[in-house]
This record gives structure tokens, sequence and C-alpha cells, in this order.
């Protein structure tokens, strides 16, 4: 499960589809409707909201709205209600991180798609989250971005 921090305008389409799956099972861990992924670190700053639910809600609004302006068709009512929730900090080397994993991805799968966005510096972050000073999450797993160099994804 990848829950990406950056703004979903950043992904190629293969990414925006895996977005919204992966998104939906959050969803679905954090309402309680499955036993698996309870755990996973994707999900630790959803779980540090009041009402990680609305948080989640509002995460997947943005996705559907990016789906949206690109013509896609993803189905609103499979985001649950939810309600305006603050927003939740992001720090600048978590944002580093993720654009390095997903331009080693894109390299390899969507050059061309990567190539619309090179040379901009750290790309805008999802709306529900506020940039912050800081490293790397904490309950970020992932390796080192220059390892996806290799996977040819």
């Amino acid at each position: 499960m990848r829950l990406w921090s950056l703004h979903p305008r950043y992904l190629d389409p293969k990414g925006l589809v895996a977005l919204w799956r992966e998104g939906l099972l959050a969803q679905a861990v954090l309402a309680g409707r499955t036993r698996g992924y309870t755990r996973h670190p994707q999900l630790q700053r959803f779980l540090q909201c009041p009402e990680p639910r609305h948080a989640i809600a509002a995460y997947l609004g943005e996705v559907l709205a990016e789906a949206g302006r690109r013509g896609y068709r993803f189905d609103p009512t499979r985001v649950d209600p939810g309600a305006p929730c603050a927003a939740l900090a992001l720090t600048r080397g978590q944002l580093a991180f993720e654009w390095g994993h997903l331009t080693a991805k894109l390299q390899g799968r969507a050059p061309d798609w990567l190539l619309r966005f090179q040379g901009g510096g750290l790309p805008e972050p999802h709306p529900l989250f506020e940039l912050v000073e800081g490293g790397r999450a904490a309950w970020e797993r992932g390796p080192d971005p220059a390892a996806f160099a290799s996977e040819g994804e």
C-alpha cells in the first residue's frame, strides 16, 4: 500500500488507478470493514487524526477530483461520507523521499510522463498535507529511492 503524500497530478495513469484502489483499501481498514492491513505503516498519519475516517475521505476526495480532471470515471459513491479535517503535517524529507521513489518508478514505467515534471524541485503535496521541516517520516519503511531505479518498473 502506498498512499502518496504528493499531489495526485504527478501520478501517471497506472499510478493514479493504483492510488485509488489503495486509498479505498485504507478507507475500509480505517472503517473497520477489513481485518487486514490494520498495522500498515502508511496508515499511521491517518490514525493520529481525531477522526481518521474523515481524513481518508478528504484524501480520496482529491484523488477523485484529479481523476475527474483527467476524464476518468472513478465511482464517487465508493468514498465514505466525511467532514472537513485539519491539514496533516508532512515533512519536506518525506516529500523528497516519495518524489525520489516515484521518479525512479516513472523512469522505467512512464518516462514521458515524468518529463512533464522534471526540474521543478519538490512537487506540491496532496492538499490534505501541510509541509513542515523535517526528515523522512518514522513510519516510512521503504528503501532509499535509488534502489528503485534498478527495478525497471
